[in-house]
Order: structure tokens, then C-alpha cells, then sequence
């Protein structure tokens, strides 16, 4: 996946964002249904599958790997899978694209088959280090060649039988924790990771549902999330919920665009994915939950939004990793909002696609927010309010929440904020920038 040519992206304040949205399938689920369905025998069907580049990077090294894949005219994907074991050796380097969720968990995947792969990536995702997921395969038996640092360009040569192990999450990962258990669906006896700080959870709502054998009870150190492997997993129709990461873009443009209401469909109401929803709220945003229900196992709602004043808070560091993904969004908000706000306890965010820390803060100090640095955060002194000054040249580093967070805070700016590249946009919510238009007709 060569990266095409950058694609700058000016805004400023337009006026109310009015209408109706519904966001992408949700990221997490869409990569876990396409993996699970490739290891189950016979045919499952996915509904509302996000259709992202990184989505597809799953897609392509499952084809790569056995699975018979392919989206109907219907826009139903149908998946014809290979069973647990079955993995078939890739005849090329599986090409991850941008996206680092693909590459950990089928990492995990191939390390307990007999099968060696390569796995590349562009520019952003070969600086992302893998070591932390390195570390717990190895000792399952896998034999993981990388780049300098614990990087891509990497090998995995799996192993069957692989070693069952008992695992204590160092830091909280759902895809360390998710590489984990999918390299014990293949292995014999019974793999466990111990989760210290809970993460998203829908690997393991998810195995369940495929018929895996695992249990989730609490130890004095955590949750202990225990497999049994060499399962046989039945195929499944699953509906992918709207990803609670693409609508908090449009929960802080409504309550930052004075004037706006949104409503946003089908979105993930997962417990572990609601942070931001939570810190909006206490920030005093007018969000409504609207017919709550539950979609294939999955917590779902729509959310009403409306403009509201925001106040700084100190963000509960707790929350964290249910809202890691949504922390430069959360970063916008605040540049809104009375008072200095304090965001912190997210060490992961200097992983990310970018270092989300620091390319957060140069970027909105170029907007004209007073920002503060910490390792793990950032303290941000809000507008009360009013536009930002704007006038801004801001660099996405080639991260597709960078770009849409910028292009929610040139909502509210005074003078345009120019995006350098808005091209990795289409990794996560290929139509953004539509919808963007749409809600401002």
C-alpha cells in the first residue's frame, strides 16, 4: 500500500453542523470478525463492516492466508474460513498498510501455525515498535525476527504445538492481550492473560460468540481471561456497531459549533469504549443516549448532540483505556472549553500513529491554544468558547485521527487551519469529509 501524494485540507468556521450521521463499523470489531470468521469452518456473513484501508490490510492477509473472502452487491461481506490450524503459508509479505491492530493480533495468529510470515508496513506503522508483543509469542515458541527496536520489516515463524502460558499484561493493550489469546485458540491446554487495568473486550465477547472456550473471572492481580485452545469455531452472521472512536469527531463538533444538533446512529456502547462519551459529560456536553438496545452482543445506542459550553476538568486517568483512541479529539474539546483543562495517564498515545502527545500540541499551539507537555498528557487552557485564532499550518504526520481532530477544531477557528495531508483519513472513515459536508448544508 504505496502512500499517494499528500492531500492538504483547509477549513474554518462555517456555521451549524445539522443532520444525521451514521459513523463506520466499528475499527476493533470489523479486524476481529473478518480474523475469527477465517478460522471457522464454513461460511459466516458481516453486515455494517467498516470498509477502511486498515480493514482491508485484515482482509487481504486472511485471503493471503486460506480464507475465502469476498462483499457481495449487497454489502454483506461473506467469509469461508479455513479452521482453527488451518492457516495456509502466505505466498508474499502480508502488507499491514498503516494499521497496527492487523499486524499484533495476526501475529498472535500465526505464531501457534506452522507457517512463517512477513509482515510490512508504510512509513508510520514500520516506526511503531511491536516488542511488547514480541516478547509474550516468543515465549509461546514462535521464532519473531524484526527490525532494529522491535520493528517492521518483521518475520514470524510459527510453531505447532505452541507453548500454553500464563500472561501479565505490562502495560493495557487490548491487542497485546488480543494477540495473546488468538495465538492460543491453536495451542494446546489453556493460555491465560492477566489484564491488570481492563481494556476493550471484544476479542473475548467475540470468541465466545464463535463457540471458544474461554472464561473471564477476577484474580488479586486483575481479570484472568483464560482460553482452551484448539478450539473449533462455528461461522456466525455478525452486525458491526458504528465505532464509537469515528463518532466522538462529530460529539465534540456539535458541542463546539455554536448552533448544532447531531444525532448519530447505531453507535458502540461497549463499557470499555465510552470514555470520552463520559468525559464530554463531565465537561457539561449535551449528549443523549436514544433507544438503547444490544446488537449481536454488542451495547448500542443512538446519540443526540447538541451544542453546549464546555468546562475544563481533570480528566480521571482511569479512563483511559476506554478512551485512547479518542485522546486528540478530547484535546479539541478542551481547547473549547472554560478554564485549563489536565488530560493524563496516557502513556500509549506516544505509540501511536504519531506520538499523539507531541504532534497534538504543536499542532494546536499553531492554532493559538496554550498548551503544556507532560510524558503522559497534555494540560490545555481553553477559549471559553470563542474561535480559535486559526491561520494555521498543522502536520497530520500521516495519522488519520490527527487530521480529523485538526479539521473539528478548524470548525471553530477564526482563521482557516490547514491540514498538511488528509489522505490517512480514509484508513478509519473513508467518508468523513462528505459527511462533514453534509452536515453543513
Amino acid at each position: 500500500m504505496s502512500h499517494a501524494p499528500p492531500r492538504p485540507f483547509a477549513v474554518s468556521a462555517r456555521g451549524p453542523l445539522r443532520g444525521t450521521v451514521t459513523v463506520p463499523g466499528d475499527k476493533s470489531i470489523s479486524h476481529r470478525s473478518l480474523m475469527f470468521s477465517a478460522l471457522a469452518v464454513g461460511e459466516s456473513r458481516i453486515e455494517g463492516l467498516l470498509e477502511g484501508e486498515d480493514v482491508l490490510a485484515t482482509a487481504a492477509a486472511m485471503r493471503a492466508m486460506g480464507a475465502d473472502i469476498e462483499r457481495g452487491p449487497d454489502g454483506i461481506w461473506r467469509v469461508r474460513g479455513v479452521g482453527v490450524g488451518g492457516l495456509l503459508q502466505p505466498q508474499a509479505a502480508l502488507d499491514m498498510g498503516n494499521s497496527g491492530t492487523s499486524t499484533r493480533l495476526l501475529m498472535g495468529l500465526v505464531a501457534s501455525h506452522a507457517i512463517t510470515a512477513t509482515f510490512t508496513g508504510d512509513a508510520s506503522l514500520s516506526g511503531r515498535p511491536m516488542g511488547r508483543v514480541i516478547e509474550p509469542l516468543s515465549r509461546m515458541g514462535a521464532d519473531i525476527t524484526s527490525s532494529p527496536g522491535g520493528r517492521l520489516p518483521l518475520m514470524v515463524r510459527g510453531i505447532n504445538p505452541a507453548v500454553p502460558i500464563e500472561y501479565t499484561l505490562p502495560v493495557a493493550s487490548a491487542q497485546v492481550k488480543s494477540a495473546v489469546l488468538l495465538a492460543g485458540l491453536n495451542t494446546p491446554g489453556i493460555t491465560r492473560v492477566i489484564e491488570p487495568v481492563p481494556t476493550r473486550d471484544h476479542s473475548e465477547r467475540m470468541l465466545r460468540g464463535f463457540g471458544a472456550e474461554l472464561t473471564v473471572d477476577d484474580g488479586p492481580n486483575g481479570k484472568i481471561i483464560s482460553i482452551t485452545g484448539e478450539a473449533e469455531l462455528k461461522p456466525q452472521y455478525i452486525m458491526v456497531p458504528g465505532d464509537p472512536s469515528s463518532a466522538g469527531f462529530w460529539m465534540v463538533a456539535a458541542s463546539i459549533v455554536p448552533g448544532s444538533e447531531i444525532l448519530i446512529r447505531n453507535v458502540c456502547m461497549n463499557p470499555t469504549r465510552t470514555g470520552l462519551i463520559t468525559a464530554l459529560k463531565l465537561m457539561g456536553a449535551d449528549i443523549v443516549e436514544v433507544d438503547a438496545r444490544e446488537v449481536g452482543g454488542e451495547a448500542v445506542a443512538d446519540l443526540r448532540v447538541r451544542h453546549a459550553p464546555l468546562s475544563a476538568i481533570e480528566v480521571p486517568p482511569e479512563l483511559a483505556p476506554s478512551m485512547i483512541d479518542e485522546y486528540p479529539i478530547l484535546f479539541v474539546a478542551a481547547s473549547f472549553a472554560q478554564g485549563r483543562t489536565v488530560a493524563r495517564g496516557a502513556h500509549e498515545l506516544r505509540v501511536k500513529e504519531s506520538d499523539r502527545i507531541a504532534t497534538m500540541r504543536t499542532a494546536l499551539e499553531a492554532a493559538g491554544v496554550r498548551t503544556e507537555e507532560h510524558e503522559d498528557g497534555l494540560a490545555i487552557e481553553g477559549s471559553g468558547g470563542d474561535p480559535l485564532p486559526g491561520n494555521a499550518q498543522v502536520a497530520s504526520k500521516l495519522d488519520h485521527r490527527i487530521a480529523m481532530s485538526m479539521t473539528v477544531a478548524g470548525l471553530g477557528a477564526a482563521q482557516p487551519i490547514t491540514i498538511d495531508d488528509v489522505g490517512p483519513v480514509a484508513t478509519s472513515y473513508p467518508d468523513f469529509f462528505q459527511t462533514l459536508e453534509a452536515l453543513g448544508q
